[in-house]
């Protein structure tokens, strides 16, 4: 299936993949019918997801089963009146049958808006009424029923609710049982074009409601570079990303890029992670290829790894979150597996990442994609030098690249402010080295401007990250009259630490951390806690504790 989009499928080196890699892009395209179809035609059996929940229930779908149920549910959605152009809402966690539902409104030239179970009445009402959602498709359990029955009274453009259960309520039309009395699928005749949106995120800022990030039908065929060249997949990969449907992520290591290359991808359904449960899925299901955000390493580490046989595990990618070198330098020490990070964002693909034929630097977010012009803009509008840093931005002078978002759906002030010129910027902030590997500073937001010096978070949490007492750490500016702004750090100690915390453990960590990086970097303040503020997905809100401490 990768020949088919792809001229050079294997490289040597990083100069050979700049120069040679290129994705062919066929008219129309359809990841529905182009990818999915294809491959339930030319390998029927061909084995496309393994599905597992924390209850022991196991399912195995291959591509000609996610054909036909994809068809059945597109089948079942168009006897509601879901067609071209049509929003609709996807709540469904890990359950399968987001799978059947997302390749379905690809099918029918919908758009699909993936969402987290965690939405409120308010976050639905909202979201409803900007993109004028007309149909949402539920798990039905009662806490999400709840809200989005509470949510819809607001919301007039909603005429669908559907539940895949176990709950039905009155009011909902039962996914199972439309999907099992749906006549005939009928192909629409023309269900896109390639520029036509296909898929709609909710991604929050820090201040201001959430942006409707807007990717075109396109957009999938971006992930060639995720799945086949970051992920390093190949058609007998097992491969599992640690993610909640509603969020990007999932997409990006849980469907596109990997059904591209044939993968076989590993949905572990849960509602509470449990380090040593992936530790018995990867050691039970032989999972050959892994990515999770750091948070998620950092906890696998500290268990005892050796109670688990995970030889099975090939290949390990990371993101969501920069790498801390002492995980990366502690996980390849007990598995002899180099993370692989690589760095993106809902707005854009995979942009910068560690290619199998590079050596990681641990901490570094690795090389540029070739599909992006990646440089670096200095605060006074410079472009950065090496060593220098910069804020992440993309240029387009010569063609907006594939995997690139369209817009900021409905809202052209926002889009042109973080895209104009033939400039996007990411709002990220790094510095590049001589071998032009980047490495991640922080959000333009959370670099901490004190007594002059400009100091990002992620280096100082790399350095306490190097003390035994740290399992997690986050780093945020705090409000000094002298100085603008100095350095907190707010610490989840080790569990043999946690008697200690009190001013001895401050002084020490402190010390600590002006002996491994530059002395003026060192947290002024320091705050012990049980456990840090987290978006779903596991990356660490630091926006939560500085609103927190400027309240």
């Amino acid at each position: 299936m990768l020949e088919k989009f792809v001229s050079q499928t294997s490289f040597c080196s990083q100069e050979d993949f700049m120069q040679n890699f290129h994705i062919n892009i066929p008219e129309n395209f359809n990841f529905g019918y182009d990818v999915v179809d294809e491959w339930a035609r030319i390998a029927p059996d061909k084995k496309a997801m393994c599905w597992t929940n924390d209850k022991g229930e196991h399912i195995d779908f291959s591509f000609a089963d996610i054909k036909r149920e994809s068809d059945k549910t597109a089948a079942y959605f168009q006897s509601l009146g879901i067609g071209h152009g049509d929003m609709v809402m996807l709540i469904l966690k890990r359950r399968y049958e987001f799978w059947f539902s997302i390749i379905a409104l690809h099918k029918l030239g919908a758009v699909c808006i993936p969402a987290t179970h965690l939405l409120t009445e308010k976050d639905i009402v909202f979201r409803c009424n900007a993109a004028d959602i007309k149909m949402i498709v539920a798990v039905g359990e009662e806490l999400v029923i709840d809200h989005i029955d509470r949510a819809a009274a607001a919301s007039p453009s909603l005429q669908h609710r559907v539940s895949i259960g176990p709950v039905v309520p009155e009011g909902w039309s039962d996914f199972q049982s439309g999907i099992g009395t749906a006549a005939p699928f009928t192909r629409p005749e023309a269900a896109n074009c390639n520029s036509d949106t296909s898929l709609l995120y909710f991604t929050s800022g820090t201040t201001g409601n959430p942006k409707m990030v807007a990717h075109d039908f396109t957009y999938p065929l971006g992930h060639i570079l995720t799945g086949s060249f970051w992920h390093n997949l190949h058609e007998e990969s097992l491969h599992l990303t640690l993610a909640d449907t509603g969020w990007g992520k999932a997409v990006w290591g849980k469907l596109y890029g990997q059904w591209i290359a044939g993968a076989t991808v590993f949905v572990y359904d849960f509602d509470k992670f449990t380090p040593s449960d992936v530790l018995v899925m990867i050691e039970k299901y032989r999972i050959t290829s892994f990515c999770a955000p750091p948070t998620v390493f950092r906890f696998l580490i500290r268990e005892d790894l050796s109670r688990f046989d995970i030889s099975s595990l090939q290949y390990c990618t990371i993101a969501g979150e920069a790498l801390n070198p002492k995980v990366y330098e502690e996980f390849y020490r007990i598995t002899g597996i180099k993370l692989m990070e690589g760095f993106g964002q809902t707005e854009t693909t995979l942009t910068i990442a560690t290619y199998p034929w590079i050596e990681p630097k641990p901490g570094s977010m690795g090389i540029r994609n070739p599909q992006y012009d990646i440089d670096l803009l200095t605060a006074d509008g410079r472009w950065a030098e090496e060593g220098e840093q910069g804020q992440i931005v993309i240029r387009t002078e010569r063609g907006k690249p594939l995997g690139l978002f369209k817009e900021y759906y409905r809202d052209p002030e926002r889009t042109r402010e973080a895209y104009h010129d033939n400039i996007y910027y990411t709002g990220d902030v790094a510095w590049r080295d001589e071998d032009g590997y980047f490495w991640f500073v922080g959000r333009a937001d959370d670099v901490i401007k004190s007594s002059g010096y400009r100091i990002g978070p992620f280096e100082v949490e790399s350095a306490l990250m190097t003390h035994p007492a740290v399992v997690e750490c986050a780093i945020t500016g705090v409000p000094d009259e002298i100085r603008g702004q100095v350095v907190k750090a707010t610490i989840v100690l080790a569990a043999d630490y946690r008697r200690q915390a009190g001013e001895a453990l401050i002084k020490e960590l402190q010390d600590h951390v002006k002996h491994v990086t530059a002395p003026y970097k060192y947290p002024r303040v320091i705050e012990f806690v049980d456990e840090l503020p987290k978006t779903i997905s596991g990356k660490i809100r630091r926006v939560e504790i500085r609103d927190k401490d400027n309240a």
